[in-house]
């Protein structure tokens, strides 16, 4: 944990300078891009991970992926809402997580201008700058609080918006995040009532499912399973939060 806090403090030092400044922006895909500071602070990140720990395997979102012969992989996330951060919006984060096989152990979401770490380790709770965070106790959807975000693949971003209609107005009310890493965050420490993507890559889930679940909530697909690694569309809240939201949702075609 120790040297996820101290590579997500370093990396989200220089982040935070580079914000407002100008930056070297490249598109990936559409509205999906990379700045020059996504990729320093990549650097720096794996740098003191693998000075530390040179055998652990790497799951990077600017780099290829490394396969060591470890059980652990690190994965990581130099900046999470990055469309954020280009366009001045403050709102984004630093995600590195560390893996044991397929399950997630160690989480780390740092929002550098706001100087929030939000940590987590398997068996041992989830913190917002050391204090203990638990999920939201509401009860029921209407009076929740739901984010959202709907990622780059139209038809289904179109799907997920028709599910937010068929809620609204029967919802205490809704936000767009920007960072699906910020917004399981929130949804650990209550922030948000539920937080559900429709297209999540494993960087932007990797912390979130340590810290949901070490919060007492939960992070399932869209039928309700547990969620992995790997899970592109996923639901994160209280367990008895995501089983009403999953009845009020039963029929769209987002669910399917």
């Amino acid at each position: 944990m120790e040297v996820c806090v101290d590579a997500a403090r370093q990396a989200g030092a220089m982040v935070g300078s580079r914000f407002l400044t100008e930056k070297e922006i490249n598109l990936k895909g559409r509205s999906d891009i990379v700045t020059d500071v996504d990729l320093a602070s990549e650097k720096l990140i794996l740098g003191i991970l693998t000075s530390e720990f040179p055998q652990f395997s790497i799951l990077a979102e600017e780099s290829k992926p490394v396969t060591n012969d470890s059980e652990y992989t690190w994965v990581v996330d130099p900046i999470d809402g990055t469309r954020n951060y280009a366009e001045g919006i403050p709102h984004f984060c630093l995600v590195i997580a560390l893996a044991k096989g397929s399950e997630m152990v160690v989480g780390v979401t740092f929002d550098p201008l706001k100087d929030e770490m939000f940590t987590a380790e398997q068996g041992k709770g989830a913190f917002l700058n050391g204090e203990r965070i638990t999920v939201s106790q509401r009860q029921e959807v209407p009076e929740s609080i739901l984010g959202f975000d709907l990622g780059y693949v139209d038809e289904k971003a179109g799907l997920a918006l028709d599910m937010v209609r068929s809620l609204w107005p029967n919802i205490l009310g809704m936000r767009l995040m920007g960072s699906s890493a910020l917004g399981l965050a929130y949804a650990a420490c209550g922030r948000l009532d539920i937080y559900f993507h429709n297209q999540l890559s494993p960087w932007d889930i990797a912390s979130g499912l340590v810290l949901v679940r070490e919060a007492g909530g939960n992070v399932v697909d869209k039928q309700g399973e547990a969620a992995n690694l790997f899970t592109p569309s996923i639901i994160a809240s209280s367990p008895r939060l995501i089983d009403r939201f999953l009845r009020a949702t039963d029929s769209l075609e987002w669910r399917k």
